[in-house]
């Protein structure tokens, strides 16, 4: 694939499409919006093409690059939905997020970092589901001839990432695991596309971002890991929904998170299959989609102290490095289905 066709794939902001079974996501149409008339528009006329029972459910499901519902899919996890599900593509946290805020999708996949941010943000939502995967894809990328070798060598440097992002946390944390200040950097906000671009071109001398973007920079020879999330991420993802879909479509939102985890099991013993499936939904190589998804082990679990713990220690780092006003109690923002 082309880097005009990744920067094409990146900028596909949303994709509204609706699904009782899996057949339906190949008739389909993909319908590009772009900026804050997105979300307006999403809201305001949903695009439907298969044709709902009256009085069913509709769970509005946003996805990131296209990972969740390739997950379904290729599992069959996606036949005989007692509910009929909307989906809607991002291609980051940040612009799902907006989304979640504006109750234009009902739940979706975010990263810790990113759900924190939406929280403290006045977004009303909460994390119902949880997976942790290796964090080495969540990373610091500079070109391959970049002279870098250390987090180090950050200091007066350019760093692209979304705000809010898992990016921008790792950004943050490759910093301080120098010894380096937020300000001792240059970050620049910049979604996924326009970050490559710049990378590639010269104008920016890293980029903080995470799976499959990585995957993609390294197999297409755009890019090289400076610093990996490895020992400064959790691995922490969580599937969140609003406040509102919790109260009206939990019995929904509990059955989809069941089908993920059955999903997700059956991925890793049908590694190809499942890569292959991947790379045609979100439209980008089969090796660069096999070697993000098998390096990231993806494996869900309780919603337990642990986690509560490891997402304090988020949040706690956002109120020290200035992004958070005040502490926030990760306590609340948790809820089981």
């Amino acid at each position: 694939m082309s880097m005009d066709s990744n920067d094409d794939l990146d900028n596909r902001h949303l994709t509204d499409k609706t699904t009782s079974r899996p057949e339906a996501h190949d008739r389909s149409r993909r319908r590009v919006l772009s900026g804050g008339a997105a979300f307006a528009a999403l809201a305001a006329i949903p695009y439907v093409r298969s044709v709902r029972a009256q009085g069913r459910v509709v769970v509005k499901a946003g996805d990131q690059k296209g990972n969740l519902r390739a997950l379904l899919e290729a599992a069959d996890e996606l036949r005989q939905l007692p509910y009929d599900i909307q989906w809607s593509e991002f291609p980051a946290a940040a612009p799902l997020a907006e989304a979640l805020n504006a109750e234009a999708v009902d739940f979706g996949p975010i990263g810790d970092a990113p759900l924190l941010f939406a929280i403290a943000a006045g977004t009303r939502i909460k994390a119902f589901a949880v997976n942790r995967s290796d964090a080495y894809g969540t990373a610091v990328l500079v070109r391959p001839d970049s002279p870098f070798k250390t987090a180090a060598d950050l200091k007066g440097r350019s760093i692209g990432t979304n705000r809010g992002s898992i990016g921008h946390f790792i950004a943050l944390k490759a910093l301080a695991s120098a010894g380096l200040k937020p300000d001792d950097a240059q970050v620049r906000f910049l979604p996924p596309a326009e970050a490559k671009l710049a990378l590639t071109q010269g104008s920016l001398d890293a980029w903080a971002t995470w799976e499959p973007y990585t995957a993609l920079a390294e197999t297409a020879g755009h890019a090289r890991v400076l610093v990996s999330g490895r020992g400064q991420w959790s691995g922490l993802s969580f599937l969140a929904a609003t406040d509102k879909a919790l109260a009206t479509k939990r019995e929904a939102l509990a059955d989809l998170a069941q089908r993920v985890k059955r999903a997700q099991a059956w991925s890793y013993q049908h590694v190809p299959e499942f890569s292959a499936t991947l790379a045609r939904i979100i439209g980008i190589p089969v090796e660069a989609a096999r070697l993000q998804f098998e390096r990231r082990a993806t494996r869900w679990i309780a919603l337990d102290d642990q986690v509560l713990a490891d997402q304090q220690r988020s949040a706690d780092f956002y109120l020290q490095v200035g992004l958070l006003k005040q502490r926030l109690d990760v306590k609340p923002t948790v809820t089981l289905v």
